[in-house]
C-alpha cells in the first residue's frame, strides 16, 4: 500500500512560476510513489481574504486548471475542494476543543503574518486557529506523510502535538503522527528580487501571454553594479541568473561566463530569458486551453475527487464521534 499524503494551496489568484517551481512540480513527481490528495484549500483562502470573497470560486477553477495542466492526474490523485468536504470543519472542531491557546500563540508564522500583512485584518479568532485546521486536513485523511519545506515544519510539529493530545486524551490511536517529506525546491524570486507575490505584482503567470512575458521581463532586476555593456557582469548577483539556473540550466555556464566578459548585455539576456519561459509555458497553455473550454470536464474531476474525499473522511469523522461520545446514530 502507499502511504498517503495531503497537500493543498489556497485560491488567493492566478498562480505564477512560483508556485509552479515550488510546489506543483513536486506533486506531479510525488504521485509516482504515493496515495496523493491535493485539496483546493478555499477556507484557509477566506482566513484572510474574507472582506473580498468575489473572485474565490473564479480562483478555484483557474487554480485546478492549471494543476491538470501541469501534469497532475486526476486518475492518479484526488483532487477535491475543501468546503464541499463538511469533515474538515467538524474535525476542526473536535480538534479546538482541546488545543491549547499557548501553542496558536507561539506559531511563528502567525506572528510573522501579524507584523507584516498591513492591508488585511488578520487580527480574528479564525486566523489564530488556522493551525488547528491545518491539523484537521491532514489527519481527516490520516495521511502519513506531509510535503513541506523547511519554514513550515513548525506547523508540521505542532499538527503531531495535536496529534499526540488527541490519541492521549481518548486512549486511541486513531490518528498516525504525520512523518515530515522535506520538499527542496527552487528558491525562484520575484522580478524585482523581492519574494514572488501577487501582493507585489512581481510575478509571471502560467497563464502569462507571451508578449506580456517579454515585458515583464525586460523590466527585471538585474546586477546592480553593472552599469555600461562594457562593465564586468556578476552572475551570482543577478535575479536573471536565478531563472536561468531553473528554466536553462544547459545554457547557464556559457552565459555566466559571456557575462563576466562583458560579451553579452542584460538586454539581450532578458530578450533570451523571455523566449525561454515562453516556450517552457507554451505546453502548459496548450493544456489549459483544452481545460478552459470543456469546463464540464473540470467539474467532473471534481465530483469525483469530492466523492473520493467523502469516502475517506467520513469514515474518520465517524471514529471519532464514537470516541468523544458525540451522536451520530440514535
Amino acid at each position: 500500500m502507499k502511504k498517503r499524503i495531503l497537500s493543498g494551496m489556497r485560491p488567493t489568484g492566478k498562480l505564477h512560476l512560483g508556485h509552479l517551481v515550488g510546489a506543483l512540480d513536486n506533486w506531479v513527481k510525488l504521485q509516482e510513489d504515493y496515495d496523493c490528495f491535493f485539496m483546493v484549500a478555499d477556507w484557509h483562502a477566506l482566513m484572510s481574504e474574507y472582506e473580498n470573497p468575489q473572485s474565490l470560486k473564479e480562483n478555484i477553477l483557474d487554480n485546478v486548471i492549471d494543476w491538470l495542466s501541469c501534469g497532475i492526474s486526476p486518475e492518479r490523485s484526488t483532487i477535491f475542494i475543501q468546503s464541499q468536504v463538511k469533515g474538515h470543519l467538524e474535525l476542526y472542531m473536535a480538534l479546538s476543543l482541546m488545543t491549547p491557546l499557548g501553542w496558536l500563540e507561539r506559531c511563528p508564522t502567525y506572528k510573522e503574518q501579524l507584523r507584516e500583512v498591513t492591508n488585511r485584518d488578520l487580527s480574528t479568532y479564525a486566523f489564530l486557529g488556522y493551525p488547528v485546521l491545518q491539523a484537521a486536513d491532514i489527519l481527516l485523511y490520516k495521511a502519513q506523510t506531509v510535503p513541506v519545506g523547511e519554514d513550515q515544519l513548525p506547523h508540521l510539529e505542532l499538527t503531531r502535538e495535536i496529534t499526540r493530545r488527541f490519541n492521549g486524551l481518548y486512549k486511541d490511536e486513531v490518528f498516525p503522527e504525520p512523518q515530515a517529506l522535506l520538499t527542496r525546491s527552487a528558491r525562484l524570486l520575484g522580478l524585482d528580487g523581492r519574494k514572488m507575490s501577487k501582493s507585489y505584482n512581481n510575478y509571471i503567470l502560467l497563464s502569462e501571454k507571451p508578449e506580456d512575458i517579454r515585458k515583464k521581463v525586460q523590466n527585471m532586476f538585474t546586477d546592480p553594479k553593472r552599469i555600461k555593456l562594457s562593465d564586468p557582469g556578476h552572475p551570482d548577483q543577478c535575479n536573471l541568473n536565478n531563472y536561468y539556473s531553473v528554466f536553462a540550466p544547459s545554457e547557464k555556464k556559457d552565459l555566466d561566463e559571456a557575462c563576466r566578459n562583458s560579451r553579452i548585455g542584460c538586454t539581450e539576456c532578458k530578450k533570451r530569458l523571455a523566449e525561454i519561459l515562453i516556450k517552457f509555458l507554451e505546453p502548459i497553455q496548450k493544456e489549459r486551453s483544452g481545460y478552459e473550454n470543456n469546463k464540464k470536464a473540470i467539474s467532473d474531476i471534481l465530483e469525483e475527487g469530492r466523492r473520493r474525499a467523502l469516502a475517506v473522511a467520513d469514515k474518520t469523522i465517524s471514529e471519532v464521534k464514537d470516541l468523544i461520545n458525540l451522536a451520530h446514530e440514535l
